[in-house]
């Protein structure tokens, strides 16, 4: 039996960004790992000899300013750089859109005057709302609670604060506001532009990891989510790690490890350990006890409460709405070794436009299709898919003259009906994927030498997405701010005492942010200081 101050499940960039800043502030802190590696879904593999990529989690930007800056990311080896183009949209037709400083506007201009006119004002409006909604990262959201004692006194001054905050917008952005709540981020792009591909620009944001059309209601904010985000103090810019996600984590460990955090890898949990309703404890796959004042779960909360909580040991109502806890991205991920670099019918040869994010879905119609063959058939026969080609940007990753790309492909069923298993289809599935970027590349599917493939059946397996989820819980209206994971559970506190959420299952959502796990820890030391001083 081992005793500490914190035990944290879960070795992920929130659940390290958690054990980091509890140890500088003190607290004794060991995180346990189930895999034989520290970083959850945001790490680096070899998937082909001699070939390295990011496995699931694949870019970055929404990694927040603040926690890389408080834990020295960069003097513990961690190194980001913008790619040199943002996204490039190549069309069947041979037309295409590249984005990035000083190329949107002229080339939008080439497909549309008027978009291009219109696109600055849209891009304004929505950098508005985000520059303030970013003040809600690091911070809880007001939480529900019932009468009134300090609980309640705290949620009051935290509401005050939250309102005080949104004081800042107009009331025309605080419409604006309430449109990326609730609308579809299709009938938004509807009314603002008229071609197909910048439309597609920001539609693919809002479906990116949700199993959704552009079309659907609460689509808006998952595009507004991803526009939270910036690179070197750059709003709105995408970039890589140097040596793939892994490389973040890894500075992640290092830090912790820096402050004195024990990881314990190969050391899933099997149970936590529930004591006069306190949680005191977690008993790992090997029978290991380890014993402390505050248990921290950085796993998906749907997992945590129906697989290692014992049943008995929480509210019957709080264990339904949980077992009701949506999850499922509708993606499925792949990374391919390369022998050349593609050549897109649209822009051939090579180019800045491959170090970008390559967008295969010309158009909201096209996305719309996707989601419906998907629920038909179990996976879209026309599917979205990003090429990320990071080895353009990191010679790290892979042997001289060859390359690696990252396949995240939308839209498929998170369960197949029928009795049907991803086991059985993850290689046909995978072909397809292939044969998409194909279309638009011609000789791509010649030049891949290796290839790693992962379901959302591998991804729940692996890393414990629940059905593929990449957020750790879908970004519906729901599943946000004071309702996530629930509301009267907001404020990172579990239903037992002593039991908190540290992941992306709590505010302010999925990505690789660290904001769950910096949250996480202020409301811990709280409540630490709150009993001892």
């Amino acid at each position: 039996m081992n005793e500490t101050d914190v035990v944290i499940i879960g070795a992920g960039h929130n659940g390290l960004t958690c054990a980091a800043y509890l140890a500088m502030a003190g607290l004794r802190v060991k995180v346990v790992e189930r895999r034989k590696v520290v970083g959850g879904a945001a790490v680096t593999e070899e998937f082909h000899p001699g070939f390295r990529n990011s496995v699931a989690a694949y870019t970055v930007s929404l990694l927040n300013p603040q926690i890389i800056s408080d834990l020295r990311l960069a003097e513990h080896g961690l190194r980001i750089v913008e790619r040199r183009a943002q996204n490039f949209l190549p069309s069947p037709d041979g037309s295409y859109l590249l984005t990035g400083e000083g190329r949107t506007r002229q080339s939008l201009a080439r497909l549309s005057e008027r978009d291009a006119e219109s696109l600055e004002g849209f891009n304004r409006r929505l950098e508005e709302i985000a520059d303030v909604l970013r003040a809600f990262v690091l911070r809880a959201p007001p939480n529900i609670t019932q009468g009134f004692g300090t609980g309640a006194i705290r949620e009051s001054f935290n509401a005050l604060g939250a309102a005080n905050i949104l004081r800042q917008l107009s009331l025309e952005q605080q419409r604006s506001l309430l449109d990326l709540f609730t609308r579809s981020a299709g009938e938004m792009l509807d009314e603002v532009f008229e071609n197909d591909l910048v439309k597609a620009l920001f539609g693919f944001d809002a479906i990116v990891g949700n199993y959704a059309s552009p079309y659907a209601a609460g689509s808006a904010y998952v595009m507004l989510h991803h526009a939270f985000g910036e690179v070197n103090g750059r709003k709105g810019v995408w970039g890589h790690a140097i040596g793939g996600m892994g490389a973040i984590t890894l500075a992640m460990a290092r830090a912790a490890g820096g402050h004195g955090v024990e990881i314990a890898l190969e050391a899933g949990v099997r149970e936590v350990i529930v004591e006069r309703d306190r949680a005191v404890g977690v008993i790992l796959d090997n029978g290991e006890t380890v014993r402390a004042r505050y248990v921290a779960s950085s796993v998906n909360p749907k997992l945590l409460y129906t697989r290692l909580v014992p049943s008995d040991a929480v509210p019957a109502d709080f264990l339904t709405r949980i077992g009701n806890w949506r999850n499922g991205s509708g993606t499925f991920r792949m990374n391919v070794a390369l022998s050349t670099l593609p050549s897109f019918t649209a822009l051939p040869g090579p180019g800045d436009h491959l170090t970008a994010g390559v967008i295969i879905a010309p158009g909201l119609g096209y996305m719309d299709r996707a989601w419906q063959d998907a629920r038909t058939f179990g996976w879209s026969r026309e599917p979205v898919v990003e090429v990320l080609i990071p080895s353009t940007l990191d010679e790290t990753l892979c042997p001289p003259g060859r390359h690696v790309a990252s396949l995240f492909c939308q839209h498929v069923a998170p369960e197949l009906s029928g009795g049907r298993s991803w086991d059985d289809h993850r290689e046909e599935v995978a072909d397809l994927m292939v044969a998409t970027v194909d279309q638009y590349a011609p000789g791509f599917s010649a030049s891949v030498i290796g290839r790693q493939i992962l379901s959302p059946l591998d991804l729940e397996r692996q890393f414990g997405l629940l059905g593929g989820d990449i957020f750790h819980g879908a970004l519906t209206l729901n599943q946000l701010f004071s309702a996530r994971p629930m509301l009267g559970h907001a404020d990172y506190r579990g239903p037992l005492k002593g039991l908190y959420h540290c992941g992306s299952g709590a505010h302010p959502g999925g990505g690789v942010t660290g904001a769950p796990g910096h949250n996480a820890a202020r409301v811990i030391l709280g409540d630490h200081r709150a009993l001892f001083g």
